[in-house]
């Protein structure tokens, strides 16, 4: 796939991510803190799991584009790593759960609406890395992951499995409001 149609992709996703996120803001208090049962999350819990990866994520994309020394590439290859990374997160029809490391797991914290700023800031964030990563090789620059410091995914991939990471919990979420 081009590069630039890569960037111009992910950065439409991230404005629909960001349009979505402003809706929850219009929402009651008691919708945002349904949850299903008491093993689920509701709402909030899921806006921050999603802050949380963000405080991993995103200064650690940020950096790797500052310090990188490569240049824009007009093809990017996904990696087969990174492709299955990417790809394990797609949202399906029928959400496969997945098991939250703990550090992530916001389950019965004291959360408030603030998540929801928060996560719309994060989003704005990402927005202007998209833009930043025109200037480097999607390819050759490499982002650590957080649950191992051991494996790398290149800049395209990682973009890819973080937005797709938060359009699973995006719909998530919708499926928490229809059940609310």
């Amino acid at each position: 796939m081009q590069s630039e149609k890569l960037i111009t992709q992910l950065i439409e996703q991230t404005k629909q991510i960001i349009a979505q996120a402003k809706i929850l803001k219009g929402c009651e208090l008691d919708v945002l803190t349904f949850r299903e049962n008491q093993k689920s999350w509701n709402i909030l819990e899921c806006l921050q799991h999603l802050n949380l990866y963000g405080d991993f994520y995103l200064p650690e994309i940020e950096s790797k584009i500052a310090k990188s020394i490569t240049t824009t590439e007009i093809e990017f290859k996904s990696g087969l790593l990174g492709n299955y990374f990417a790809k394990s997160m797609l949202p399906k029809e029928n959400l496969n759960k997945m098991k939250t490391f703990k550090n992530k797991n916001p389950l019965n914290n004291q959360i408030d609406r603030t998540v929801i700023d928060t996560f719309i800031n994060q989003q704005m964030k990402l927005l202007e890395l998209l833009n930043q990563s025109r200037t480097v090789s999607l390819s050759q620059t490499k982002i650590n992951i957080s649950i191992s410091s051991f494996i790398r995914l290149q800049l395209g991939d990682a973009f890819q499995f973080y937005l797709n990471h938060i359009m699973r919990h995006l719909q998530q979420i919708e499926k928490i409001k229809s059940s609310f």
